[in-house]
């Protein structure tokens, strides 16, 4: 295994071979040993496809846009100890010209991760390759469409890199009887492949806290960059879904060199109603309130960034309604207020999340 990184190094050092690419190649190269291995299993797992598809309405300041997305999941185990798994996202943004006329856009193809797990033991998990940024707690755990109450992405989102490349050691353990620490630390290499993949060189973490009691989390999380301008950004984070009742709450503060913001965000399911139950127990009351302060960043930086120009709050409320298991139909409408311009923000659409095991499950 060391001579293998090693010749890998040398490789990219002497080629240029983006980070994502040499850790591909250890993926291909390690596949067939760990799968020599695994054969001597009675039980084995079998490789997953899951995801999400969806088809949505955004009208963002009575500018309609048609956006339809399809996020495929893949897990691929190999042995009880080491993952594969990567996700990507095909979406497709569509828009009347100015002028009028028909709806014409263009389809984007993003790969969010795509990398190799080892399980060292219940306390630590290694990764390598292309990896969502463990910075807070929206990118990893409540992007996917049919996770999120909301549709609309929150403000600060793009404060910190959703992807890196490179390598991520996380894991958790009990600190006593009443609490759980869970941690990320993780380095990144310079990546300019383009198509979406790029990365930037950085290196980071995140520490949270679980009171597995009242089921509240509240964690932070730290990035530092190490080129152009070596920035440091931070935040916090909580989340809580109380023991008597069906609410789920999350949220966020990010702060860089340049700008910071925060989210607060709740769903409260109605299951606990007594009339109409069959009904009422699949809707869902969604709320958000989050704030953008610009402190001093560029125009042009937070343009690139997919920022808001100007100091910004924003508040947005919403339905779900669960039609079956797997299938939600969506509604919100928000309001944003800047010095740049209000505008309302209106949303309807549906999700699907499926679930696809791709090989015989049960002994072999």
């Amino acid at each position: 295994m060391n001579s293998l990184l090693r010749n890998l190094a040398r490789q990219s050092r002497r080629t240029s071979v983006s980070p994502w690419l040499a850790c591909a190649s250890l993926i291909v190269c390690l596949v067939p040993a760990v799968l020599r291995a695994q054969t001597t299993s009675s039980d084995r797992p079998v490789p997953i496809l899951s995801g999400s598809a969806g088809y949505f309405n955004f009208v963002t300041a009575g500018q309609n846009q048609i956006d339809a997305q399809i996020n495929p999941v893949l897990l691929f185990p190999l042995g009880d100890q080491w993952l594969v798994e990567s996700r990507a996202e095909f979406e497709g943004a569509f828009q009347r010209p100015p002028g009028g006329g028909p709806y014409g856009g263009g389809v984007s193809k993003n790969l969010d991760y795509a990398q190799l797990d080892y399980i060292a033991n219940p306390y630590l998990t290694v990764t390598l390759g292309r990896f969502l940024t463990p910075f807070g707690i929206f990118n990893e755990r409540l992007y996917p469409i049919w996770i999120r109450s909301l549709q609309q992405d929150p403000l600060i989102l793009p404060l910190s890199a959703e992807s890196s490349d490179g390598m991520m050691l996380r894991g958790g353990f009990p600190v006593n009887a009443e609490a759980n620490l869970n941690y990320a630390v993780y380095g990144s290499a310079v990546s300019t492949v383009h198509n979406n993949l790029e990365s930037s060189r950085n290196v980071g973490g995140r520490v949270g806290v679980f009171l597995p009691g009242p089921r509240f989390e509240i964690g932070s999380s730290w990035q530092r960059l190490l080129q152009d301008s070596r920035t440091n950004s931070f935040g916090f984070y909580f989340a809580w879904l109380p023991q008597k009742l069906p609410l789920n709450m999350h949220g966020e503060y990010a702060r860089s060199s340049q700008c910071s913001g925060y989210w607060i965000d709740g769903a409260y399911r109605l299951s606990q109603v007594t009339f109409w139950q069959k009904a009422m127990r699949r809707l869902e009351f969604a709320g958000r309130a989050e704030q953008f302060f610009s402190g001093e960043i560029s125009s042009d930086e937070a343009e690139a960034l997919g920022l808001p120009l100007a100091n910004t709050r924003e508040g947005e409320f919403g339905l779900n309604y669960y039609l079956r298991d797997g299938v939600k139909a969506v509604a919100s409408y928000g309001r944003q207020f800047s010095p740049d311009g209000n505008f309302n923000l209106w949303t309807v659409g549906i999700t699907y999340r499926f679930l696809l095991p791709l090989g015989k499950v049960g002994p072999q």
